[in-house]
């Protein structure tokens, strides 16, 4: 027979949960690529991808705004801890 234990399961630091230095961080790095690619000639197949690169990090902003704008009217379908 197995016992019922019930293990507390440790809550995860608020510092590992943040996505705003994720976002940051990602952002800065789309941005140094697209100017490294614009500025070197031989680089110029992968402007698209740098340019895709810098959109979704903005549509990935804008939904995470949006989200804890939500969060912080009470909104009842808006992610919690935002």
């Amino acid at each position: 027979m197995v016992d019922n234990v019930i293990q507390k399961v440790p809550e995860i630091p608020p510092r590992l949960t943040d996505p705003r230095p994720v976002l940051a961080v990602g952002s800065v790095l789309w941005a140094v690529a697209t100017v490294l690619v614009w500025v070197n000639a031989d680089w110029a197949y992968a402007r698209p991808v740098c340019l895709m690169g810098l959109a979704v990090g903005l549509l990935g902003y804008t939904i995470f705004a949006i989200q804890r704008r939500g969060a912080r009217r009470g909104d009842k379908g808006a992610q919690t801890g935002l």
